[in-house]
Parts: C-alpha cells; structure tokens; sequence
C-alpha cells in the first residue's frame, strides 16, 4: 500500500522569531509545501504549558502567523491555522494520555530542562506535552515531521505511541510511524553572545539573536557586538572546534550564501573576523530586512490574518473530525 506523504509541523507562539527559526524551520517549511501535502500549525496550546499574558498570547499569534506568510507559505498550497481552533487535538490528546506510560515521559530530557531545578512547581501540561505533541502528529496521520535535534526524541514518543495504540486496538498500520525530516545541511544556529547556547528568544539579551523584524541599522550593531576571536580566522574547521562563537558566524554565513562550510573557511582563512562580520551583515540584511517589512506590513491588517487561520481551520477540521470519527470507533465511543 502506498501511503500519500503528509508533512506536520508546528511553532509556538511566544514572541519574535529569529534567525534560527528561519534556517532552520521557515525555510525548510516553504521547499517542502513544494514536494508534499503540509500542514502548519501555531501551537497555541503548547505555548500555554507555561503561563502566557492573554492580550500577548492573542498578538503572538498573529505574528507567528505573518511570519509563516512572510517566509513564503502559501495558504493555497498548505493548511495554515492555529491549534486551538480545531478541538480534535484536544480530544486525542486525552485519548493518548490514556495510551502513553508514565515511564516513556519520565525519559524525556526536555522536560527536565524547561521545569528546572523546581519541578514540583511546573504545570501538568508541561510534563504530559509531548503527548499533545504526538496528537497534533496523529490527528492527521502525518507521515513526515521536519524536527531539530531537540525534538526527535518527542518524534520517538509519538512512534511508539502510535504503535502501542494500533497493537492495542488490533488495528494494524491505522496511524503511521511518523517519520523525522533533518536537512543535513542545516546548522544549528546558536546565540551571538554565547556559541554553546541554541539561538533563543528566551534569552534575556537581544543581542543574543537576530530577530526577523529587526531592522537594518540593529542587524549592524548586533553583529558587529557579537563575540568572535581575537586571532585571525584559521583555514581548518577543526581550529575551531574551541571557538564556538567564530564557528557560529561562519556557520551562518555559509547557510546564508548556500556555500559548505570548508569553502567558507577556505575563502576567510589569514581574515580579520572584522571583515567576515561585514560581509556577514550584508548577507543577513539582504536576506533578513525584506521579510522583516513584509512581516510589519502584514500585522497592520490582522483581520487578514484572521481569514487566513479561519479558512486553515476549516481545511484541518475536514480532516481531523474525519480522523477522529474513526478513532473514536476503533476505541469503542460513542
């Protein structure tokens, strides 16, 4: 049986997205609306295991949404709409925490991280997430899922889910095995003010990051503020296996000009990284302004937005009432 591929992927709605964001999910997201049937989501209900302003909340949404948009996706090639707004993720996700172990959540690292030292203190929804996180996979039978390192072993959950609930169920290859997508050549892109630091808008810096809003003058500044070396950039990658800050900016500056990382090297090696952090500006404000100013022009018209999320509602509830329908059958409700 040849199964059709569908790809999910969502983004939490908590603020600016930055550079990161970009290379290594925005723009894989427009070269895949392209080859396969997608579905992308602004995963309100994620972003509310931890507590959110309501009026911020509602704003964070539209600005994710125009960020989708201004990266290139198209609503009349791929489902674009908010979480929240189609119930079935809410319904499955309870279903699955019904057929997920305490065991399997106990494993995962992310937790850990995000509740801190203090985990009496974190919400249930912080902890039982991942299952969400599989519901919104499961709910359409997605067959491919682009994932950062960070969230493959949440991609892991949600295959040993499906499979617990097909054998459960007596119901063989009823929810695909999700699949990981991992571009290979896509770096991790990490902070400016700290190379061992995944570029974050959590970060209490904003010279940390590149926010796509960020005009071209803070670009400059940034830049031109963010950590390097003092010696002179060397012609070996393993030269800078101690240098995390100098191997960031190259690395971003290779994934801006679509060149590999040894020919960057190779052209930058006797430089000043003063002279890499000028080209490195050209390249981001070419790369990063125009969407900027697309994502600001979009949020002056936020019933716009609104209309595009409400008509990506209506196509994912096609699917997922469908979906659910059946799952509920399998299950035995009525």
């Amino acid at each position: 049986m040849v199964t059709k591929k569908i790809v999910f992927s969502g983004v939490q709605p908590t603020g600016n997205l930055h550079l990161g964001n970009y290379l290594g999910a925005l723009k894989n997201f427009v070269l895949l609306q392209k080859k396969m049937e997608c579905i992308y989501c602004v995963v309100d209900l994620h972003a509310i295991t931890i507590f959110q302003k309501p009026d911020i909340l509602h704003e964070n949404v539209l600005e994710t949404t125009a960020s989708f948009l201004a990266t290139g996706l198209n609503p009349d090639k791929s489902i674009i709409f908010n979480q929240s707004s189609v119930s079935g993720h809410a319904e499955l996700a309870w279903i699955l925490n019904c057929v997920s172990r305490i065991g399997w959540l106990n494993r995962m690292t992310q937790f850990k991280d995000k509740a801190g030292s203090d985990k009496e203190k974190a919400s249930v929804g912080l902890y039982i997430y991942p299952n969400l996180m599989a519901a919104d996979i499961l709910l359409y039978k997605a067959t491919h899922v682009p994932v950062g390192a960070d969230q493959k072993q949440h991609l892991e959950l949600s295959r040993d889910i499906a499979q617990k609930f097909n054998k459960d169920f007596n119901c063989n290859n009823f929810f695909p095995l999700p699949e990981p997508l991992i571009l290979k050549n896509i770096s991790r892109i990490m902070s400016l003010r700290d190379g061992t630091k995944k570029m974050s808008k959590s970060e209490e810096s904003d010279y940390s990051r590149i926010n796509l809003k960020d005009t071209a003058d803070e670009i400059n500044k940034k830049i031109k503020k963010a950590k390097s070396d003092s010696d002179s950039i060397p012609g070996e990658i393993k030269l800078l296996e101690n240098k995390p800050e100098a191997l960031n900016l190259l690395s971003i500056y290779s994934e801006l000009t679509k060149n590999s990382l040894e020919k960057i090297i190779t052209e930058m090696a006797g430089k000043e990284y003063s002279f890499l952090k000028a080209k490195l500006t050209e390249a981001l404000i070419d790369e990063i302004t125009p969407v900027g100013k697309e994502i600001k022009k979009l949020l002056k018209d936020k019933s716009h937005l609104k209309k595009i999320l409400k008509k990506g509602t209506e196509k994912a509830n096609i699917l997922a009432e469908e979906n659910i329908k059946n799952i509920r059958e399998k299950i035995g409700l009525i």
